[in-house]
């Protein structure tokens, strides 16, 4: 049975600021902006939360369904490490505002940035077990930068957003590869978020771990697929993005390892399998479970696809978890993945000035975890507010009555 991804799409928030602002402003080492490749990073509102964003890269999939496909939506799975609940699913919130009937299995799923796999992953073996014929699952992986690191060069990385992924037994945008799937995980305190408003951690254990996994992970995927070649195999690449610089290292080092190329060849091949992948990336920043798959759009929307390519991905959660595995997409892919028009929804977004984006950084440190009650306020980020979502129809946070969150439509 071919299972794999029907549809997908990106929300890449309300609002940005261009990474070179940021080391002008915190006086950061311009000769470490290049290394970092990064153009700029989204920048959430304090009307939005993990929920409306997954709501609102949903939307587009949901309503092209009819109200039998919708029906068919028999798993709803929330990908996060920002819950809003120790106990409550913020998928029962997607669920809800999407319409998407209560017959249905319903839950969050958490492992730093390699969650929206490990749901993706659990979506996909419950269709290919045939259990229900017809049956969609859909997958939210959703994200919030904490609280941004001022002065350090991790600030420009974190970012917000959201990527919704429907899968099926029609994988018009990318059909799994089965059984491909290359592991490997291990206990390590690399980054870590031990506190509602802390998100922190070892950069260079992180690098460190990432690489490990990479290497690893893809070794388990060759001991189960004959003749895996890293260069051969795969016709292009998308690995987990915190920031594209780091994939260049990984990728060069897995060129390296896998590969008698030379400097030059590395290079090239660089920027044929792998910088398509970066394009939005580059534009969002680092949106944590999602960010693996917003690089999988980037691909898909840049490259020439005139048959069917395969791609390999890489995901990695810090803590840690890790996968390599690979799928095919098809011309098709790029003609459905582009009627979500996610290029055009980020040339939208609203350009910030420095005193507005740490403005933004305050107000949204008052809507972490654990509030009891309390009212937005749309009056105090107005300018924003009114340049991207006023009259659109995005999905926003209205008030939180004792710990329970309403939403309403913009």
């Amino acid at each position: 049975m071919e299972i794999g991804i029907e549809a997908i799409n990106i929300y890449g928030g309300p609002a940005y600021i261009d990474v070179q602002t940021i080391f002008a402003n915190r006086g950061l080492d311009d000769g470490r902006f290049d290394n970092l490749m990064m153009r700029c990073k989204s920048v959430g509102l304090p009307c939005e939360d993990p929920v409306t964003n997954g709501v609102n890269a949903a939307k587009k999939i949901i309503d092209q369904l009819t109200e039998d496909e919708k029906k068919n939506i028999e798993l709803v799975i929330a990908a996060t490490e920002s819950g809003l609940d120790f106990g409550k699913s913020i998928s029962t919130y997607v669920q809800d505002y999407l319409g998407i009937g209560r017959n249905c299995r319903s839950f969050e799923i958490k492992h730093a940035c390699y969650g929206g796999t490990a749901a993706l992953q659990m979506a996909a073996s419950f269709l290919a077990a045939g259990a229900s014929a017809g049956a969609k699952a859909l997958v939210i992986a959703t994200d919030v930068a904490r609280a941004a690191a001022k002065n350090t060069y991790a600030e420009p990385t974190q970012a917000m957003g959201a990527v919704a992924v429907l899968l099926s037994a029609n994988p018009r945008v990318f059909e799994l590869d089965a059984g491909a799937n290359g592991f490997y995980s291990y206990e390590v305190m690399d980054t870590y978020r031990p506190l509602p408003e802390i998100e922190t951690g070892d950069p260079d254990l992180s690098l460190f771990s990432y690489l490990d996994c990479l290497q690893n992970s893809y070794k388990n995927y060759v001991s189960k697929i004959e003749d895996a070649n890293f260069t051969k195999t795969f016709d292009y690449l998308a690995f987990h993005t915190p920031f594209a610089g780091m994939v260049k290292g990984a990728h060069r080092q897995m060129m390296r390892k896998f590969s008698d190329a030379n400097r030059e060849m590395i290079e090239q091949d660089f920027k044929t399998r792998m910088t398509p992948s970066l394009h939005y990336c580059v534009q969002i920043g680092n949106v944590y479970s999602a960010t693996v798959y917003v690089a999988l759009c980037g691909l898909i929307d840049r490259i020439e696809l005139n048959a069917y390519k395969r791609i390999g991905l890489f995901s990695y959660g810090s803590g840690c978890s890790s996968e390599f595995f690979s799928g095919l997409v098809s011309p098709s892919s790029q003609k459905i993945l582009r009627q979500m028009e996610i290029q055009q929804a980020l040339d939208r977004r609203y350009k910030l000035e420095m005193d507005e984006y740490d403005d933004l950084l305050e107000q949204n440190m008052q809507w972490m975890f654990g509030i009891q009650d309390k009212e937005v306020d749309v009056s105090k980020f107005s300018k924003m507010y009114d340049h991207f979502m006023d009259g659109q129809g995005f999905l926003v946070l209205k008030n939180v009555k004792n710990f329970h969150r309403e939403y309403d439509w913009s």
